[in-house]
């Protein structure tokens, strides 16, 4: 692989985020001596890109490592909280690095594991498939709320019971007005219930007898008999056609009541 020298150290040193920073030491073999000394590093993690500088202030790097086709692991050493890179070509050199501490350990690790590009990919698949079958599960809990709600409203409307009170008929027997349920018949008839039997609507009202009718029923004086019968047709409502002809028996009532004041009777 072929970098470029001046485009790497720029973007090494430049202001862009690293992944992950922190001082290191890193393992030298030494063969002419025939022993292993570390040299402490700053380490400095963009991308795939490991960078190493040999103080924390320096502006140039010493060296690089292009983390792609390696895997980072634990491993035996005389040092303690050690750990390798190591790639998979046989001939290729693995960096065996040491951390100050456990925690620093695990975290080099954890972010060089997922430096890599091939990584990156899998994390990228992983995250599309999880978006289409949220994107999937999305768009069956917005028809499903659609079908029980038009489901319930045609329950709703087959259920006479339930209808709004402006959408029932409404009769008028004996003066007063009576609501009847829907596929009902009233006067007597008959209607079907929900369970196809027959039941009897409610019973009506008696017939509104007069106040001052006498025992036997004949109309007292001052109410001519059409007053006794309602002047509203059955298939309209008019309170104040109604109120009026209450009012004609209350008004006699009264006259009568100020006859007998005059009088000197109670």
């Amino acid at each position: 692989m072929k970098l470029n020298e001046r485009s790497v150290a720029h973007y090494a040193t430049c202001d862009s985020p690293a992944d992950h920073t922190g001082f290191l030491r890193k393992r030298v073999e030494r063969h002419h001596h025939h022993g292993t000394s570390y040299q402490r590093r700053w380490f400095v993690l963009k991308g795939n890109l490991l960078f190493y500088f040999e103080e924390r202030e320096s502006r140039e790097p010493v060296g690089l490592v292009v983390l792609e086709g390696c895997t980072v692991e634990l491993c035996e050493a005389a040092e303690e909280f050690a750990f390798a890179i190591r790639f998979d070509d046989a001939g290729a050199k693995a960096y065996v690095l040491v951390a100050d501490g456990q925690a620093a350990m695990e975290a080099w690790v954890k972010a060089l594991s997922r430096a890599s590009f091939d990584y990156m990919r899998l994390v990228v698949r992983e995250l599309e498939k999880q978006l289409e079958e949220a994107c999937k599960s999305l768009a069956a809990c917005r028809k499903s709320p659609r079908r029980s709600s038009s489901s319930g409203r045609k329950r709703h409307l087959s259920n006479p019971a339930l209808q709004p009170l402006q959408e029932k008929s409404t009769t008028l027997e004996n003066g007063y007005s009576t609501w009847s349920s829907g596929g009902c018949v009233t006067g007597g008839a008959t209607c079907s219930d929900h369970d196809g039997g027959q039941t009897k609507p409610p019973p009506l009202p008696p017939r509104r007898r007069s106040a001052a009718s006498s025992a036997t029923g004949s109309p007292a004086p001052g109410l001519s008999p059409a007053m006794l019968e309602s002047p509203v047709p059955p298939e309209t409502i008019c309170f104040s056609k109604l109120h009026n002809w209450y009012g004609q028996e209350i008004a006699v009532l009264r006259r009568e009541w100020q006859e007998r004041q005059k009088r000197g009777h109670p």
